[in-house]
């Protein structure tokens, strides 16, 4: 499947407000004390190791932003691999802007491209069974709608983006309406006919009761695998089944090859570790 790139209108707020972050009210002192206006320089953005990239929209944004005259050449896609020592994109222009735009340009691209090396890792782990991996909402405030697309760059897919995307009947939904029945008869009689319903369940007898109300998806919470094959078993196609809980690379192939529909994941967005990038200058 195609990436489909993220909208200007969508990313530009985000870069913008972390410039001004960065800049504060004074500007980069450091930079305009050292540098000579003026002064025309290249560099590069460079992987100093394995992994998927992602983020390049928002990394040429940050510089085009602080000066309109730097350009880059970009020579990696989103969701293209990299390797140490790979160069992905070459600047060139202002010093001045480049240093200045540098960590932000960086930020996003390390946070991003790490998201997505996460990902491909776990998909890759779960190749040959029908599982997908997604996504979560334990994304960084202000920041989700990049961070999934970092998750689709990886080549995982997206849970919902918000509260109003769909119906999802948590634990604690359950235990205040009273069980499984009530929570989900409130939550069917309020939904729009385009709206799917999502309940999590702990045990097998939850599920079954799920099921009985006529659940869209079931999400299995914390079950084991064996727990999981059954519950698999149970649902026999009449429900999407999502596996959920402390799932790690070393567990997910286990739980794929239960026959699970989808494996979520919610450190993809909110503990991946940072792919190093770094920003070298060419004599």
């Amino acid at each position: 499947m195609t990436l489909a790139p993220l909208r200007r209108i969508l990313i530009e707020p985000l870069v913008r407000a972390t410039l001004l972050e960065d800049l504060g009210r004074a500007g980069d002192l450091t930079t305009d004390s050292i540098i000579p206006a003026g002064f025309i320089t290249r560099t590069a953005l460079v992987a100093r190791e394995s992994g998927v990239v992602a983020g390049l929209d928002l990394a040429r944004l940050a510089f085009e932003l602080i000066d309109p005259d730097i350009a880059l050449d970009i020579l990696l896609t989103d969701g293209a691999s990299t390797t140490p020592g790979q160069v992905i994109a070459r600047i060139s222009g202002p010093a001045r802007g480049i240093l200045t735009a540098e960590r932000t340009a960086l930020n996003f691209l390390g946070h991003l491209s790490g998201i997505a090396s996460a990902t491909a890792s776990i998909v890759a782990s779960v190749c040959g069974t029908k599982a997908k991996i997604v996504c979560t909402r334990k994304t960084t405030p202000g920041l989700r709608a990049v961070e999934k697309y970092a998750v689709r760059a990886g080549g995982g897919a997206n849970h919902r983006f918000g509260l109003d995307d769909a119906i999802l009947i948590k634990d604690n939904h359950v235990a205040i309406a009273g069980g499984i029945a009530p929570a989900f008869r409130r939550a069917r009689a309020a939904a729009g006919h385009l709206v799917k319903i999502e309940i999590e369940v702990d045990n097998l007898e939850q599920l079954k009761e799920a099921l009985g109300e006529g659940a869209d998806a079931v999400l299995l919470d914390n079950m084991d695998v064996e727990t999981l094959a059954r519950a698999v078993t149970i649902v026999d196609g009449r429900a999407i089944t999502e596996a959920s809980g402390r799932v790690t690379p070393k567990s997910a192939p286990a739980i794929a090859a239960t026959g699970i529909d989808l494996i979520s994941i919610g450190w993809l967005t909110h503990s991946a570790t940072v792919l190093d990038i770094g920003l070298d200058f060419e004599t």
